[in-house]
């Protein structure tokens, strides 16, 4: 029988999240970090999880796991529909055995055979990089393009962040003063078309990891919440992950997402953080977000090398 991904093994995998980000955090994969888990796993599992497949390996504790999401259809609240053909995985080894990697490709193969198969290491990550070649992976033409969809974690510390200016008549909100109803049109309209609702977001409320105090949101003077993140304590490592950041399209170039961002980190940093990140796709047609990040303090710290394998 299929093995399901649960609460629980989500944070197992956050566990081995926050011990490679303690050591070697230029090795964390794409979707494999503490807030990233939280976000996918919170958000998906009441809709596609039941195309989700994992597995774990332990040694006295969790050193290696694969989240392998296998084809399902999207159902947006605009009516549209996308089919999800091909299968992708999110994994992540202890850097401690490392030859592990060969055990996680072999499964991954067995339980997409027969499907176009898509994984994103480290781009730091040489010996993972070689055994996903050996196994027939090989780099994705369409990912790694001028459009295309690979990304990059950038990072700063928090020891001196800026004071937050908002527009007139602005004001800063949490999720949890807003409450639910807000929350979930603030993301909705910052992501339009989307898969996100209320059942998405009660999702993510269950999850290891979510607070409705750093769930920031901007309040426009007609009552609108123009823009939203949410913010992911580690307190092991006293970082803060921003994983999404989005603003209404209407709401734009107005230095909102500028200021939530600030406001995000001095709300961390009094919650204990020192560190912060936050993703965003590196190719050359998305600059936008990335000056967003970068004016604001942040630098590449790592990015991801998408491979793909034709079906077979």
């Amino acid at each position: 029988m299929a093995k399901l991904l649960t609460a629980e093994d989500v944070q197992l995998m956050q566990g081995l999240a926050q011990r490679v980000t303690a050591t070697r955090p230029e090795l964390v994969n794409a979707d494999a970090s503490f807030g990233e888990l939280a976000w996918n796993w919170g958000k998906d599992h009441h809709s596609h999880g039941a195309s989700w497949r994992r597995r774990l390996w332990s040694s006295g504790r969790l050193v290696a796991w694969g989240w392998a999401q296998l084809p399902h259809r999207v159902r947006r609240i605009d009516g549209s529909v996308k089919d999800v053909t091909g299968a992708n995985l999110v994994y992540q080894v202890d850097p401690g055995h490392p030859g592990l990697v060969d055990e996680v490709i072999d499964w991954y193969d067995a339980t997409a055979a027969g499907l176009e198969r898509t994984v994103l290491p480290s781009a730091a990550d040489g010996f993972a990089l070689d055994r996903w070649a050996a196994h027939g992976y090989r780099p994705d033409p369409a990912a790694l393009g001028d459009t295309g969809s690979w990304s990059q974690l950038n990072e700063r510390d928090l020891a001196d962040v800026a004071e937050p200016v908002l527009p007139p008549g602005f004001r800063f909100r949490t999720a949890e003063e807003a409450g639910p109803e807000a929350a979930v049109r603030a993301h909705q309209d910052a992501w339009t078309p989307t898969a996100y609702t209320a059942g998405s977001y009660e999702g993510l409320r269950q999850t290891a990891g979510y607070r409705g105090d750093l769930h920031v949101l901007v309040e426009a003077p007609d009552g609108t919440m123009a823009s939203s993140a949410i913010l992911w304590l580690d307190e092991l490592n006293a970082t803060v992950e921003f994983e999404p950041v989005g603003t209404h399209a209407d709401y734009r170039r107005r230095g909102l997402a500028r200021a939530m961002l600030l406001h995000g980190m001095q709300l961390a940093r009094r919650a204990g953080a020192t560190h912060a990140t936050v993703a965003c796709l590196g190719a050359p047609a998305h600059a936008g977000p990335r000056s967003l990040y970068y004016g604001v303090g942040f630098r590449e710290l790592s990015r991801d090398a998408p491979l793909i394998k034709s079906a077979g």
